[in-house]
């Protein structure tokens, strides 16, 4: 399977070079390596078919990147990602229930953990993928209000990644990758969406990926 991931790097920037923002001055896109910790998730939820049976994402917060598999366990995709402003695994409490306006810079979490994402309704009746309704966190593009100061494009396709955490908490994705690769995958029964955590251990988000590994014997 890491054969197949080192391969996804052209895929990626072939679909962030392609997003239709003429007028925006942007760097060369960015190449993508999967990390350990996405590969190794990657692979278990492939040999355990914890996906049951519907495509599923894998979001590497350390990395700033995204994983797109099918139903099956095929990799079809991998590209930078925007995340929370908040280095943390945990969604503060209530703030599903905050405006904007209300959340804090240390609040912009973009949380960890196993969540069954589906297409629903967002403000302004524009539909989004919400990975965690509760606390507000979706996927979707660079939201076309987004303030030019922010330079979140820019961010997505720079070679370092800090520097993609702009967000109150969700996700953003290249326009063309979620139009053409995310939407069609997801918009019928939804899917999953494995956030990794940027602190905690793997196994304490994942506990099934701790009980895998205690019957493989690793």
């Amino acid at each position: 399977m890491s054969n197949v991931f080192l391969a996804l790097a052209g895929l990626a920037s072939f679909l962030v070079a392609g997003d239709p923002r003429p007028s925006e001055a942007v760097p060369a896109p960015v190449e993508i390596s999967p990390s350990a910790a996405a590969a190794r998730v990657a692979e278990w939820v492939a040999a355990s078919g914890d996906n049951r049976a519907l495509p599923y994402i894998i979001v590497d917060k350390p990395n700033a990147s995204l994983l797109l598999f099918d139903a099956k366990g095929k990799a079809l995709g991998q590209v930078p990602v925007l995340i929370g402003v908040a280095v943390g695994d945990d969604a503060s409490p209530g703030i599903g229930s905050k405006n904007l306006a209300e959340i804090g810079p240390a609040e912009k979490t973009t949380p960890a953990g196993r969540f069954l994402a589906k297409y629903g309704l967002a403000a302004g009746k524009e539909k989004v993928l919400w990975v965690d309704y509760a606390t507000s966190v979706a996927l979707h593009p660079i939201p076309k209000g987004a303030s030019a100061k922010e330079r979140r494009r820019q961010r997505m396709l720079s070679p370092a990644s800090d520097d993609n955490r702009i967000t109150f908490g969700c996700i953003n994705v290249p326009v063309a990758f979620y139009s053409k690769a995310v939407r069609p995958l997801f918009r019928k029964k939804g899917g999953y969406v494995y956030v990794l955590p940027d602190t905690k251990p793997l196994e304490v988000v994942f506990p099934r990926l701790r009980v895998q590994a205690l019957a493989n014997g690793t």
